[in-house]
């Protein structure tokens, strides 16, 4: 089976790396120096995991240099260059290709779906705690690793034996996969923190330790963390833990310094995933007829700021 995994960074990186080790037919899309060095040496894993592997049998390329025909195509980007994958998709992918995306932002297999009519895209979230050392190595530092995907509420269910298939193969390579008929719930937990937590700490500025203790920065999280669970319940999604009780205690592994992704990328100048962690949920709450105070102030902050 032959696997492509678009965006060969921290997440990207990892689940190739994995696959590949394992013996499946792995091409990476990478760019830049980061291509290069995995053209000149393979991939260097760095894994607390695996220990540290050298993954000659990988292959990488451009998204137009890629001319083959994949089973699977993983789509492990930021949302904002989610815009970039679609011509690949629609390029690569057949009816008998199963795409799977890995974001932080919630849904976007219907999104992808939407532009893309041909290939069955499912929806999927990912816990790891990766990134690039350097151009060529991706670390992993920690060893959670679970991947969740599967079909959306009343989507047909095409290519059901390739899915389980790739939970398999995940599986066999040494991460905890499911191929789950909660993939919305699964998403939207996971979002539950992600949003949340970069929302609030790019609108307060505030690094990690000041969300680990009661006062303006946890409240404010936590106001957000129950938006999400608002959402949820309108859109029929039973959750079965209290999500704040939940996200608080993820909180207390953060080191007091951390910022979020969308933190570093704003500082840094460039594009950041403020129209999928933010403005997208107050587009959701619009459709569901939902107030969502917390979320409509900060998208509302960011716009007035060009984000």
């Amino acid at each position: 089976m032959k696997y492509v995994v678009v965006g060969a960074g921290g997440t990207g990186g990892c689940l190739g790396g994995f696959l590949a080790e394992q013996g499946h037919d792995v091409t990476l899309i990478a760019r830049n120096r980061h291509l290069d060095e995995i053209r000149r040496n393979g991939l260097i894993l760095k894994s607390c995991s695996l220990g540290e592997r050298q993954i000659r049998s990988v292959k990488a390329c451009t998204m137009e240099e890629y001319s083959d025909s994949p089973d699977v195509i993983f789509v492990c980007v930021k949302f904002y260059s989610l815009e970039e994958v679609i011509p690949f998709i629609r390029r690569t992918a057949s009816e008998n290709t199963l795409v799977i995306p890995i974001l932080n932002v919630f849904g976007t297999g219907g999104i992808l779906e939407a532009s893309c009519p041909g290939p069955v895209i499912l929806d999927g979230c990912i816990y790891i705690y990766s990134m690039i050392e350097t151009p060529g190595i991706v670390v992993q530092p920690s060893p959670i690793f679970r991947v969740f995907f599967g079909y959306r509420k009343g989507q047909a269910r095409r290519l059901e034996s390739l899915a389980v298939q790739v939970e398999r193969d995940l599986r066999e390579a040494g991460i905890d996969a499911a191929f789950t008929d909660e993939i919305q719930k699964e998403a939207l937990t996971k979002f539950s923190y992600v949003s949340p937590i970069g929302a609030a700490g790019i609108y307060l500025d505030q690094t990690g330790g000041a969300f680990k203790h009661p006062g303006e920065a946890q409240d404010l999280f936590l106001e957000l963390v129950h938006e999400i669970e608002t959402l949820g319940h309108a859109m029929g999604i039973t959750f079965e833990e209290d999500l704040g009780e939940r996200n608080l205690k993820i909180l207390e592994g953060l080191d007091d310094d951390s910022t979020t992704s969308m933190q570093r990328d704003v500082q840094h100048g460039g594009p950041s995933e403020m129209d999928g962690l933010v403005h997208r949920i107050v587009r959701l709450a619009d459709e569901y007829g939902l107030e969502l105070p917390a979320y409509r102030k900060i998208s509302r902050w960011a716009k007035e700021r060009g984000m």
